[in-house]
């Protein structure tokens, strides 16, 4: 599954499952560009809230690099809560990141995937999206709303060769994973709910942004694809 000649852009690509996806690309020879609002050199920074930033990043990578052809809307915060009590600035700033953040991504990089002849975007949702958990509400909330967002983008992007397709993990130990695990109570309720018996790994989710970037998933689109390993709850 070579990606040599790609150019690929990963937003919150310097940490967690997103730096492990975009050294996946680069080893198959994509050139690959990893954004965050921490990011250096400076050129890389971005932030996904405002449209101004990632429209500016997307310009500087074309021209860069002469164009674009994977984009990862991997950016995302999470801000625990319950319903009754959760600060309403917390849950805005879920949605502004998660959901907003992966529109203004679409949204700027389509552009530069319509010059380069078509491409993938992939965005990033969460097994929390379809699973009521205690105190996930914005987080549950925000990755639902991307799932739908994909499917919707998959059909108005398919006529200009443009695939979205959605990752949707479980528990893995990477980013923001590792807290769950490493949380006693949590992880004794959760752990025995998953059928491979064991967390999954940064590689094993890069691996299916690897294929779905890639030329064999021309005919994928608008597609979740669950990397959970068999969780049931």
């Amino acid at each position: 599954m070579s990606l040599d000649g790609r150019v690929a852009v990963v937003t919150g690509g310097t940490r967690g499952i997103g730096r492990t996806i975009a050294a996946a690309f680069a080893a198959r020879g994509a050139k690959v560009v990893a954004a965050a609002r921490s990011a250096e050199p400076p050129d890389e920074r971005v932030d996904v809230t405002d449209p101004g930033s990632v429209r500016d990043l997307f310009d500087r990578v074309e021209a860069r690099f002469g164009r674009v052809d994977i984009v990862v809307a991997n950016a995302g915060v999470s801000r625990p809560g319950p319903v009754a009590g959760q600060a309403p600035e917390a849950f805005a700033d879920v949605l502004a990141t998660n959901v907003a953040g992966t529109f203004h991504t679409m949204q700027a990089a389509v552009p530069a995937l319509r010059r380069a002849g078509g491409g993938r975007i992939l965005t990033l949702s969460s097994a929390l999206a379809t699973r009521a958990t205690p105190g996930a509400a914005a987080y549950s909330a925000s990755k639902a709303a991307i799932e739908a967002l994909t499917r919707t983008a998959a059909v108005e992007l398919a006529p200009h060769g443009i695939t979205v397709n959605c990752l949707s993990p479980g528990i893995i130990a990477e980013g923001m994973g590792e807290q769950l695990i490493g949380n006693a109570a949590v992880w004794a309720r959760y752990g025995p709910r998953l059928a491979a018996g064991r967390p999954g790994t940064g590689e094993e989710v890069a691996a299916v942004a690897v294929f779905l970037a890639g030329a064999g998933a021309g005919y994928v689109n608008g597609s979740v694809v669950d990397v959970h390993g068999g969780l049931d709850w």
